[in-house]
């Protein structure tokens, strides 16, 4: 088999909040590279990937690029095509653009490999269950009031989620002690059977870190998720030490080699893995087995869809972000069921572009 052509489109998806009918936010769009690749024996692999509204004709010239250097080769021999393409933008460094660009390859040439072997990506990769608990997230943002948040934080118990994350480090005026309270609201309005996620976005130092997280335990958070600088090891790690509360980071950093230092300065007690920023589910799943050999836990960071099969696939799989906004691009996707998801039954990724929503929401580049 011969990778023959490849399509990329950006795709401008407007910003809503499906999971509790939140407040939308005006003028903000989530901005995708949607990427097909061809192979001669009529097989299509589907990969997608990310960055942000003011780089993303950029991400998609990388796309592009990269896209030309594949053509010949065999996409079953996935590390050779993305190993050849890390090669040709190796002077970029390992971060950024060429890792994003790369991450939509290697999850399209996973795609490719499902459906030639009639399996889906998730039994390739392992299998070890076929569903996995999933949390809800982006419904309760720091941005939105109070009462927006306790009456979505009560629409997602009723719509039968068991997790769910919210945020702090409030926008304007905050102090701990508002800070603490809306912790406190949140936690007896969902009850004390739901496992609460809290999202800090890295706008914490060390000691506010520990200050606060010391506050918050009695509420019994899941865990505390970026507390801290994300390339602050050393000072992970002392607010991992200082509190009982697990601490979870790793959605920042780009490819394997962060987690390694993450894990031997002991900075996370649960391992959280970008499939985009890791660079592709080749990446994502080494570092889990990175993190297993560490007895810790991995979650995932966005796209549910896809990360459903890794998550699913291996022993330590903790939970899957549903945070939705990329699932428009899909005719079906996995869909939350009493808290969990289920791996798809079609081969590859399960998954088929909206061609509705490509036309309307695609961006002539």
């Amino acid at each position: 088999m011969k990778i023959t052509h490849i399509h990329s489109q950006i795709v401008r998806l407007p910003a809503e909040e499906p999971l509790a009918g939140g407040p939308s936010s005006a003028g903000l769009t989530y901005d995708f590279v949607v990427l097909t690749v061809g192979t001669d024996q009529g097989i299509e692999g589907i990969g997608l990937t990310f960055m942000g509204a003011a780089l993303t004709g950029a991400l998609k010239t990388a796309v592009d690029a990269l896209g030309l250097l594949s053509i010949g080769m065999d996409p079953m021999r996935i590390e050779a095509v993305t190993g050849k393409l890390f090669a040709a933008g190796d002077q970029s460094g390992p971060g950024g653009i060429l890792t994003l660009a790369i991450a939509a390859f290697d999850i399209a040439l996973w795609d490719i490999k499902g459906k030639a072997s009639n399996m889906s990506v998730s039994s390739l990769l392992g299998g070890f269950r076929g569903n996995v608990p999933t949390y809800a997230s982006g419904a309760l943002m720091r941005q939105f009031s109070l009462d927006t948040v306790t009456t979505a934080a009560s629409r997602l118990v009723e719509r039968g989620f068991r997790q769910m994350k919210f945020q702090l480090a409030l926008p304007g005026h905050t102090t701990p002690a508002i800070e603490v309270e809306r912790t406190r609201i949140i936690r007896e309005v969902i009850g004390a059977d739901i496992d609460l996620m809290c999202d800090i976005n890295q706008r914490w130092d060390v000691r506010q870190a520990i200050s606060l997280g010391k506050q918050l335990e009695q509420y019994k958070l899941f865990w505390l998720e970026d507390m801290v600088a994300h390339d602050d090891y050393c000072g992970m790690a002392k607010v991992a030490d200082a509190l009982a509360t697990p601490l979870a980071a790793g959605e920042y950093v780009y490819g394997s080699v962060p987690f390694r230092h993450m894990l031997e300065a002991g900075s996370v007690d649960v391992v959280m893995i970008d499939v985009l920023r890791a660079g592709g589910i080749t990446p994502w799943m080494k570092i889990a087995g990175m993190a297993q050999a560490f007895n810790l836990p991995v979650v995932s960071h966005l796209l549910p869809e896809i990360h459903v099969h890794m998550i699913a696939a291996i022993p330590n799989g903790l939970t899957v972000e549903y945070m939705p906004w990329s699932c428009r691009l899909f005719e079906e996707v996995p869909l939350p069921r009493d808290g969990m998801l289920t791996i798809p039954e079609k081969s590859g990724l399960g998954l088929s572009l909206n061609r509705e929503v490509m036309k309307r929401f695609g961006v002539v580049a």
